[in-house]
């Protein structure tokens, strides 16, 4: 699938998603200032994408800083809240931040702990190429033979470390032969929908249907989608989950035509610390991205504008949590 991001020659290689369909570019962040601006700028994006990128920017900040001794934990702790300062929401970017401080506390030091971290880094992207595995052969058993899947922003192989959350399923089906059909919600402002998932499933040869976010409507009312799976980038306590504007609207509609609605997350994008969706972090995202197309004004500079970046979908609209650990039925905290 797409290397989205990986360790070479001692720096961070990345696809620069900004980029994408027109121009397959890769960016090489060498050192974790540059790291944190790919995520914070969005050049690399998807929970579990921006987890592995940040414990490859930890392991690169820490093999560069010339701090020794008792200054090294004061260097690193600076290098982590950079790091954890990028995005908000989500939740596995603090998760890999905490397991890159596990492993800082753990080594022996020296030369050492600079080879420890990197071999943790890449530790937890190997995990996340298996975690997604799980989840693919998992979810293409819910698939119907000949499936019509509608989908929602990107949560593909550019999301993650391996072949996706959402998508990945899908990719299962694909190789198994099983004929496919995906339907693409755009995903506005930013179009990780146009612009990713469809890159993504015309590279594999998988059929798919691009539609404006207002099209999602008309086409479960004609009866076109047998169901709805989406990735998520926090899953509270009790199963509410934030994902890209626009999911729960997505899950109302579902729900209204008794269509079945999935989310599938690693269990990396659980938060057992917070009891509910109420309590998950909705990221702010820069206004420009609505007021601006393609350089050209589109809202009169007088009038406000509203950019979240994600929503919060209650647990009763799900139908079922595609998990690297299994699939997960209602009620979810149980």
């Amino acid at each position: 699938m797409i290397p989205t991001v990986a360790w070479q020659d001692g720096e961070v290689v990345l696809i620069d998603q900004r980029r994408l369909p027109d121009e397959e570019v890769y960016l090489r962040c060498r050192d974790h200032h540059e790291v944190a601006a790919a995520i914070k700028g969005m050049a690399i994006r998807g929970a579990p994408a921006i987890g592995v990128a940040a414990a490859f920017g930890i392991a690169l900040g820490v093999r560069l800083s010339k701090a020794e001794g008792a200054a090294l934990p004061a260097e690193f702790e600076r290098i982590c809240a950079e790091l954890a300062a990028t995005r908000p929401t989500a939740v596995n970017l603090f998760w890999a931040i905490e397991r890159m401080r596990q492993r800082f506390a753990t080594s022996e030091g020296g030369c050492s702990l600079r080879d420890d971290l990197l071999r943790e880094a890449l530790a937890i992207q190997e995990e996340d190429v298996d975690s997604c595995r799980r989840m693919g052969d998992l979810g293409a058993d819910l698939l119907p033979e000949r499936a019509r899947v509608l989908t929602h922003c990107n949560a593909g192989a550019l999301a993650t470390g391996g072949i996706g959350t959402a998508l990945a399923p899908l990719y299962v089906a694909h190789e198994q032969g099983r004929e496919l059909h995906v339907y693409v919600d755009e995903t506005r402002p930013v179009l990780q929908g146009a612009r990713l998932t469809a890159w993504e499933l015309a590279h594999a040869g998988i059929p798919c249907t691009v539609l404006a976010d207002g099209a999602a409507a008309a086409l479960l009312r004609a009866a076109r989608v047998d169901l709805v799976i989406v990735g998520a980038d926090r899953i509270a306590r009790n199963g509410d989950f934030a994902n890209k504007i626009g999911t729960y609207g997505l899950a109302v509609l579902a729900r209204h035509h008794g269509v079945p609605f999935y989310c599938a997350a690693p269990s990396t994008t659980l938060d057992a610390t917070l009891a509910d969706g109420e309590a998950i972090p909705i990221e702010q995202r820069d206004p420009i991205e609505l007021r601006s197309w393609n350089g050209k004004t589109v809202i009169p500079p007088d009038a406000g504008v509203m950019n979240p970046a994600f929503d919060v979908t209650p647990a009763r609209y799900v139908t079922a949590y595609v998990m690297d650990r299994g699939v997960v039925q209602p009620p979810f905290d149980a």
